[in-house]
């Protein structure tokens, strides 16, 4: 086995493969110091929980300790291999900080306590609560980090025992728009495509996705691709000069908030050329004329000048997606989080509708998750949405939900629609939503405008239940804090981005007093008294087990159908794709094969909303519309953002994030690999603009907006000019456990604008406007890292590239022929279960 710098090298060795071959084996593999694998007691199965790929992997144990990771060869997600936050992620598990006891707040400081007074004092409160007011007083905010058996133990508890529609995950803030843009595309949620599809597809375009740092593994599977010997065309659409950017074949750099107006002019000159299907379009859709007569307003020269990207690229862009025979389309935060975030993503939908490039290998949609449990939030109903991708404004989807958990159906809500987080923490402010359970998600530091935020969660009239495993800068303004066991912890399945099950096993005791999420959930419904319309309990199991043969009941008959899957088939060798039941038993690599869509008036999930205004669409409206459940094809004109450059604020400032941490930075600034890689804030600039504004490498800047102002170093970089970038990881903490009470200076979220999607309801982070100005003189570079896309501008000496301590040291174990010839059925199912 070989070993090699994962930090220096964070997408490993090439194996290069050829289009409709089977993507060959490398197994990756990371141990404690003193650890070999002969040595470890046992390995236990898992699948990533910082980031969305779903890298299925074994944890390694020894003396009752997590001592390191392996892939898992046999897994059709990842076959062995693991990015760099799965190789080292896992220490964050055994840190000295973790919680271990509750908390309770007692003369305004957090005390330790025992589990009967943190939740009397819960019950307490939620009791009074709903005497007084009723379940609007009430609102849960969860994660994209836990397991679906917890999710639908939150939702089932929300929704059918206390009856609050206040319910959401933080997956409203990376993912509400995939979800809304395949609802609005094809009625329903759920990805077309499959990462396979990267086997086989000859264009591969990526519009706001930076692959390379969020799924690194999925990058590999395109590097490889790349390395073989007819490697796929790539289409990037980002004003950063990411890795992806780096390989693509054409790269189009907008200004931030003119996605719309780019896809537009796309649409345009594929249908002006005649680059479409025909036939597909008139058997298998609706709406392709309001679409052909939007587009047509949209000619390139006229998308140049709103976008800023030359009309000869847009128009190379189009011609390659038109003349495409298989593929292959991806999207994430670069368009979610951006102005007309859903519009956007639908026209992308729109590309390979019309093209035909549906159901076929190489030819899909994956309409990106930023986190890997995100699409258990939305199947489970714990961001809002009913369980099952049932319809809130379908009264015999109601009735059947009611069914499943023996309620009366008017006790579920289905008034109006879900309330998302951000009217959640609207109501929050005013005081109608007066208790907020907070389950392994940190507002404080990812939400927009955080002064803001600050302000409604310290409000006295707020009752604040954190549940989470650190002390995070959200958990400090609690009024009880719960200790949680997490991943390695605990036993639960859960789903990536293109529909594959996963079981994660306990593999060792959390520490002290912690315990699993699905334990705490469970245990609040029984202290509540909550039941059914019998009087028996409402949460009628009591093991991850038994929690997901409830779940997979509830899934009957509905799109993501787990009733085929089983603890027991997870075990042992690969994920599982739902819908999996006794049509599909094996699993369903593809969905919309046939040209059918889950798009039925009687069988959709919703009926849609206007792409501009938000407006739900009436039910009576979409029958007429899609009386026979086809695709549908929606038109958006381009609206500009809210909030615009100025005088005072000349720039366009966008967040993101870098390959080496996740999210705020819980569990990876734990890991002494990864905080080394990008130990704090860095901002990028163009080497235009650090000419206009005086900059040199490493000068400390304030960035500012009309909401606040940060302090970072900066890095000159291959942005485009315009757009500053903060990665938005950093909060008030210079390191684990040392705070600073301010909260000022670091995180990029007092920056950002209170505003979101009209149709997604996600916040929008990426088009404020902002002005830059020099605090000091440099004393040596940002700590950016310099293998990434905040890599500097030019040449650059070569001991600044980033590198790994010591410990960074991987093995890699590669096997099989890395460019073998295409399988007889061109390397999808039998091809992926050989391995």
């Amino acid at each position: 086995m070989g070993r090699i710098d994962r930090i220096a090298e964070p997408w490993g060795t090439r194996t290069p493969y050829r289009g409709g071959g089977t993507w060959p084996v490398r197994v990756d593999t990371h141990l404690a110091e003193g650890v070999d694998a002969e040595s470890v007691d046992r390995w236990v199965q898992t699948a990533s929980i910082l980031h969305s790929n779903g890298d299925a992997m074994d944890i390694a144990v020894k003396d009752n300790r997590i001592v390191g990771v392996r892939g898992r060869a046999s897994d059709r997600v990842n076959h062995g291999r693991l990015g760099p936050k799965d190789l080292y992620g896992w220490q964050a598990n055994a840190s000295p900080d973790r919680l271990t006891r509750p908390l309770i707040r007692e003369g305004g400081k957090l005390v330790e306590t025992d589990w009967e007074t943190a939740m009397d004092r819960v019950v307490s409160r939620s009791k009074a609560l709903l005497a007084e007011q009723g379940p609007s007083a009430l609102g849960f905010y969860t994660t994209g980090q836990l397991f679906a058996e917890e999710y639908y133990t939150l939702g089932t508890i929300a929704h059918g025992g206390i009856g609050t529609n206040h319910v959401d995950g933080n997956t409203r803030l990376c993912t509400a728009t995939a979800a809304e843009a395949l609802k609005e595309s094809f009625g329903c949620d759920g990805q077309p495509g499959s990462y396979t599809d990267v086997d086989h597809a000859d264009v591969i375009a990526l519009y706001g996705h930076n692959v390379a740092e969020t799924q690194t593994v999925l990058w590999t599977r395109m590097l490889d691709r790349l390395a073989g010997p007819n490697p796929p065309k790539i289409i990037c659409v980002d004003p950063r000069l990411t890795e992806v950017a780096r390989a693509a074949t054409v790269h189009l750099a907008p200004r931030p908030g003119t996605n719309v107006a780019l896809m537009n002019a796309i649409l345009h000159h594929i249908i002006a050329n005649g680059w479409v299907d025909g036939d597909y379009i008139q058997a298998h859709t609706v709406g392709y004329q309001d679409l052909e007569k939007e587009v047509a307003k949209y000619a390139p020269a006229l998308a140049a000048e709103i976008t800023g990207v030359p009309a000869a690229k847009i128009e190379e862009a189009a011609r390659i997606l038109g003349h495409a025979e298989r593929l292959l389309s991806t999207v994430l935060q670069g368009f979610y989080q951006s102005n007309q975030g859903t519009a956007a993503a639908v026209q992308v939908n729109n590309i390979n509708i019309i093209r035909g490039m549906l159901g076929k290998p190489g030819c899909g949609i994956l309409q990106m998750n930023g986190q890997p449990t995100a699409e258990n939030t939305r199947e489970c109903g714990a961001d809002g949405d009913l369980a099952a991708f049932r319809n809130w404004s379908n009264d015999a989807h109601i009735k059947d939900l009611a069914r499943v958990w023996n309620v009366d159906p008017m006790s579920i809500p289905h008034y109006s629609p879900p309330t998302h987080l951000m009217q959640m923490m609207r109501y929050a402010e005013d005081g109608s939503i007066r208790l907020l359970w907070v389950s392994g998600t940190n507002p404080a530091v990812s939400l927009p405008e955080l002064r803001r935020i600050r302000s409604i969660l310290e409000q006295d009239r707020l009752f604040l239940v954190v549940q989470d495993i650190f002390l995070t800068e959200t958990a400090q303004l609690a009024d009880v804090v719960l200790p949680a066991a997490t991943w390695g912890e605990k036993t639960g399945t859960f789903t990536n981005v293109d529909r594959t099950v996963h079981l994660s096993e306990k593999a060792v005791d959390p520490p002290g007093e912690a315990r699993p999420d699905l334990d705490i959930f469970i245990d609040y419904a029984h202290r509540m008294g909550l039941k059914d319309k019998d009087g028996e309990p409402l949460i009628k199991w009591d093991s991850p087990e038994s929690a997901f043969e409830a779940w997979k009941e509830c899934t009957r008959g509905r799109p993501c159908d787990y009733t085929g899957i089983t603890y027991g088939k997870l075990l042992g060798g690969s994920g599982i794709q739902w819908p999996c039941n006794e049509e599909n038993p094996d699993g369903t690599e593809r969905i919309y094969a046939d040209g059918k869509f889950w798009a039925h008036p009687d069988y959709c999930e919703t009926y849609g909303r206007d792409l501009i205004t938000g407006a739900p669409v009436d039910p009576t409206e979409y029958k007429a519309l899609n009386p026979e459940g086809r695709a549908l094809i929606k038109a958006a004109e381009y609206v500009p953002p809210h909030e615009l450059p100025s005088k005072e604020f000349p720039l366009q400032l966008i967040t993101g994030r870098t390959l080496f941490h996740f999210h705020t930075r819980t569990k990876t600034a734990r890991a002494p690999e990864l905080q080394a890689a990008a130990p704090d804030v860095w901002v990028e600039l163009s080497a235009h603009d650090a000419g206009t504004y005086g900059f040199a490498e490493g000068d400390l800047a304030e960035v500012a907006t009309p909401r606040g102002s940060v302090q970072a170093k900066v890095r000159i970089g291959g942005i485009r000019g315009g757009v500053v970038f903060l990665p938005f990881h950093y909060g008030y903490w210079d390191t684990p456990g040392g705070h600073e009470p301010d909260g000022a200076g670091r995180a990029a979220n007092e920056l950002t604008i209170t505003d979101w999607d009209a149709a997604s309801k996600q916040p929008i982070f990426k088009t404020a406007a902002a002005r830059i100005s020099k605090v000091r003189s440099g004393d040596g570079p940002a700590p950016a890292p310099t293998n990434t896309a905040s890599a500097p501008a030019g040449d650059f000496p070569a001991e600044a590239r980033t590198r790994g301590i010591p410990s960074a040291l991987a093995g890699e174990e590669i096997s099989g022929d890395s460019t073998g010839p295409a399988d007889g059925n061109g390397g999808t199912d039998e091809g992926e279960a050989s391995l």
